[in-house]
């Protein structure tokens, strides 16, 4: 029984010891530079110097060391686990930093140079809509004074309407008037015609009728 107890103690012992990662990504610790060596002590060979903050991918660990892979693939061998951090190293966070406040002073820029933009655009519309109600107003004003011209033309034109309408009626009346006067000289010469014609008769009757009686007293007194 307890054969078996060491033997399970051992076997759990041996599983902790020499544990896989499943290829975790980690960073070389800040501020150092570590050796890759072929094996788990300082007395294996050094393959090569990794600096800080160079990412590497974890394989297994075995007590103080770490089996791990450069990430390009190349080259792979074990350091220190102490040297090992999980977080992004400083100088990547500031280089991040730094990339990403550039990004956002471009992007600051840009806004600003967009909203300079909005605001010029804001200020021409000002002046255009200013421009526009001014015009707007000259054009009311030209109307109204036009709606009284045209008001005032309307009413002449109604009267010389009014006036030629009176007018022709007046000549109307005069044509009237000049026939009825024709047609009263017709009327008035065939009358005197007619006078001097019973007149000029009636001499004639009476020169006939005195020659008459001339002829009878000659023809008594012979």
């Amino acid at each position: 029984m307890k054969r078996w107890l060491i033997l399970l103690l051992l076997t759990g012992a041996m599983f902790l010891v020499r544990q896989p990662c499943w290829a975790a990504r980690a960073y070389v610790t800040d501020s150092f530079e570590i050796t890759l060596r072929t094996g788990p002590s300082t007395g294996n060979k050094i393959i090569t110097m990794l600096s800080s903050g160079q990412p590497v991918e974890i394989s297994e660990s075995q007590g103080d060391w770490t089996l791990v892979r450069l990430s390009d693939g190349t080259k792979e061998g074990w350091v220190f686990s102490r040297y090992l951090i999980t977080r992004l190293p400083w100088s990547l966070q500031t280089k991040s930093l730094k990339e990403e406040n550039t990004s956002l002073q471009s992007r600051l820029a840009q806004a600003e140079s967009t909203l300079s933009g909005v605001q010029r655009i804001k200020e021409e519309l000002a002046s255009e809509l200013d421009k526009k109600e001014k015009l707007l107003a000259e054009t009311q004003a030209n109307y109204e004074t036009l709606k009284q011209g045209a008001e005032g033309f309307l009413k002449l034109r109604n009267i010389n309407e009014m006036n030629e309408a009176s007018l022709k009626a007046a000549r109307q009346e005069l044509e009237k008037l000049r026939a009825e006067r024709e047609g009263w000289r017709s009327s008035k010469m065939i009358q005197w015609f007619a006078t001097g014609a019973l007149v000029l008769l009636c001499g004639l009757l009476v020169g006939i009728m005195m020659g008459r009686q001339q002829r009878r007293r000659k023809s008594y007194y012979s």
